[in-house]
């Protein structure tokens, strides 16, 4: 019989600024999934969102499994399983990267397909069809990841040098990618490709040399948050008050709505009250928001083994 397995994967943030589908880092907030072989497929949820995380009807976890291993020429075996979720979906922190890579370590597991990290981050971000968040997720770290071909990415993983406190601030509701994407333009000036080009690079050396001083600046993007603040309001009432207050910066998390902001390292002021500030200024501009204080998560996917597996 087919042993239980367990996996615990991080939430993601892409873009971070200016890297626009470039890369992410992940967060610590976690789903963490038990999965038993049984007679039909069957799910406990719990935590964030766990209507929809036990909604045994199209469901992302089981699909990719099942998808994965009919692909492989394999019979899925049914399972129960255990959902105890943190991440926020929809809202811009890489859900569905991280479903579809749970619904493939399950085929993986189960299926017995021996896949290596660099074939299951390959399988993802075909299914995602950006890599950034399937690499974060699988690796944590802040990743720089490119599709090459259909099916496969390179990724470069970078453990960032020091501490990068964080805190994210949740939107009320979601927002579709399909409605972000739809805001942006088609072209660009060569001036605005030149910038992000630039504030990428200095935002990689900010995070590998553990150049806090250098992320205010790096963080400004040109290409998709100035297209998509007025759908994601907390973005640039949040960047009125970066470089103040003990905040370096502020990007969207994603695609937004919600909102990665970097916190100084160095600030005397606790996170707590620095938090406490966000809130108020967000109040002040009858904006609303979830305020999680979090940091940048070193390890990614962790797979609990069982005894004789």
């Amino acid at each position: 019989m087919a042993k239980p397995f367990r996996i615990t994967l991080p939430a993601t943030s892409a873009n971070l600024g200016p890297a626009f589908d470039a890369a992410a880092l992940a967060f610590a907030l976690y789903l963490k999934l038990e999965a038993r072989p049984a007679a039909d497929y069957s799910i406990q949820a719990s935590g964030r969102d766990a209507a929809i995380c036990g909604r045994l009807e199209d469901h992302l976890i089981l699909n990719t499994y099942r998808e994965v291993l009919g692909a492989a020429g394999r019979e899925p075996v049914p399972l129960a399983l255990q959902i105890r979720n943190d991440i926020p979906i929809g809202k811009g922190c890489g859900s569905s990267a991280v479903a579809r890579l749970a619904g493939i370590a399950l085929a993986n597991n189960y299926g017995d397909l021996r896949w290596n990290d660099a074939q299951i981050v390959g399988e993802a971000s075909r299914r995602e069809h950006h890599p950034d968040n399937a690499s974060a997720c699988w690796m944590g770290g802040l990743t720089v990841a490119r599709m090459s071909g259909e099916a496969e990415a390179q990724v470069a993983r970078i453990q960032p040098r020091g501490n990068w406190p964080l805190l994210l601030a949740l939107a009320p509701g979601p927002l579709p990618t399909e409605e972000a994407r739809r805001v942006l333009p088609r072209d660009y000036s060569r001036a605005d490709a030149v910038i992000n080009i630039q504030n990428s690079m200095l935002l990689l050396a900010a995070f590998m040399q553990g150049r806090s001083d250098l992320l205010t600046a790096a963080l400004e993007d040109r290409i998709h948050q100035p297209y998509r603040a007025r759908l994601c309001p907390l973005l640039p009432a949040v960047q009125e008050i970066a470089g103040a207050r003990g905040i370096l910066g502020a990007v969207l998390s994603g695609a937004g709505p919600s909102v990665l902001i970097f916190l100084d390292p160095g600030a005397k002021t606790p996170a707590t009250k620095i938090a406490a500030q966000v809130a108020a200024h967000l109040k002040q501009k009858k904006l609303s928001a979830d305020l999680l204080l979090t940091s940048i998560a070193k390890q990614g996917a962790r797979v609990d083994r069982f005894p004789g597996r």
